[in-house]
């Protein structure tokens, strides 16, 4: 690929990606898993592509960016008080259970830690878009269910900077962590005093230029150094890319901001999943498959039971509940991030957990309804709707 020129390499690029994503919108596939599978396919052509993989931090950076802008401070404490005991449970079901499985299958603390994140959250991209293209975006289980994505995604990026910061260090002494801690305390207390103190200010200025051209300069340039500062600290870039958006956020203008973004993100991101693609090596043959079998069966039972419990909680009809953990087993992005930082080994592992999860919890989502009205007439003896006396109905 080197003798190519890379503007025509860029194109025939993106024109594949149109063609992707207008054919998984034809056949209702996520077209997240078609970038990684497209990746995979062509991985030969791409070995060490630098452009590639700078195309891909963009796109990345830009999609917690933009998920930063939908939480001001008073949202984010707001919903930890409501959805932290379902966010618990999802963490120590899916990430604790696939830590402990991986573990006992002879990986070392750090590999297991790794293998467990990606095991954990579930893929926000694709829930967003099934809920959408199923029509229940007004059923009683999507808050629930979106309120534990955003759990999940507030998650991530610290627990991306953790596995940024150590995978590769065997030993990890109470100084290396204690120094760890410090420097995502000082970068999101940063975020935190110069939005308040700060962007917050600035409501009128970003009203006033919203429609100008120089404003996407503003909003992409904190993006980028914001996330350059993290990775000059050794953390993850998209734990600075998300405290950005926080930051940013603040000015109250959210909605104008990211309308101005989601063209250049829209751009960029497929370049993100098609390079983690190019770095699975299906060739080079698929270890652990006992572990394979063990954390996918984890994979459906830890989210339905996480989905389950948790709707329980947050106050829904035990059909709805089930429905809710039901459409939650398909992971993707936040696991393709996670296993893009794995040693090679793992990262082909990883690259075939995602892609099985995700078709697999595709195929539930959309069995979902009618699994949870069999649930209902068959072991509650209900009729096929949701009870009278639930403060919520399907």
């Amino acid at each position: 690929m080197e003798n190519i020129p890379f503007l025509l390499v860029e194109g025939l690029m993106l024109f594949a990606f149109f063609a992707i994503s207008f054919a998984s919108q034809k056949f209702r596939l996520p077209s997240v898993l078609l970038f990684i599978v497209l990746g995979a396919a062509v991985s030969s052509l791409f070995l060490k592509n630098e452009l590639l993989h700078i195309a891909a931090e963009i796109g990345i950076v830009l999609l917690f960016f933009i998920l930063g802008l939908e939480f001001p401070l008073t949202r984010m404490v707001a919903l930890s008080r409501r959805i932290w005991p379902s966010g618990f449970l999802d963490a120590a079901l899916n990430l604790g259970g696939a830590m402990g499985i991986a573990l006992l299958f002879g990986l070392d603390v750090i590999s297991a830690f790794t293998i467990g994140s990606i095991a954990y959250a579930t893929s926000s991209s694709i829930s967003a878009k099934m809920l959408d293209e199923k029509k229940r975006l007004a059923n009683p289980e999507t808050e629930f269910i979106l309120a534990l994505l955003i759990f999940e995604d507030l998650v991530a990026p610290v627990v991306v900077s953790f596995i940024a910061s150590v995978h590769g260090d065997e030993t990890l002494s109470a100084g290396f962590m204690g120094l760890l801690v410090l420097k995502i305390v000082a970068l999101t207390a940063g975020a935190v005093l110069m939005g308040h103190f700060g962007f917050k200010r600035l409501n009128n200025f970003i009203a006033k230029y919203i429609e100008s051209d120089f404003m996407p300069l503003l909003a992409v340039g904190l993006a980028l150094g914001y996330a350059g500062l993290a990775i000059a600290l050794g953390l993850s870039e998209i734990l600075g890319a998300f405290m950005a958006g926080v930051m940013l956020s603040e000015t109250g203008r959210s909605s104008e901001i990211e309308h101005l973004l989601l063209p250049v993100r829209d751009v960029t991101l497929p370049f993100f999943f098609f390079w983690f693609g190019t770095t699975i090596r299906l060739g080079e043959g698929l270890s652990f498959v006992g572990m394979m079998a063990a954390l996918v069966l984890l994979a459906i039972v830890g989210k339905i039971i996480t989905g389950y419990v948790g709707s329980r909680w947050f106050g829904l009809s035990p059909k709805v509940s089930l429905r809710a953990g039901l459409s939650m087993v398909h992971r993707g992005e936040f696991s393709a991030i996670i296993a893009s930082l794995a040693p090679p080994l793992l990262r082909v592992w990883s690259g075939v957990y995602i892609l099985i999860t995700a078709f697999i919890g595709v195929y539930l989502f959309g069995r979902a309804p009618n699994i949870a009205n069999w649930y209902q007439k068959r072991w509650l003896q209900l009729p096929v709707r949701d009870s009278v006396n639930q403060k919520h109905v399907s």
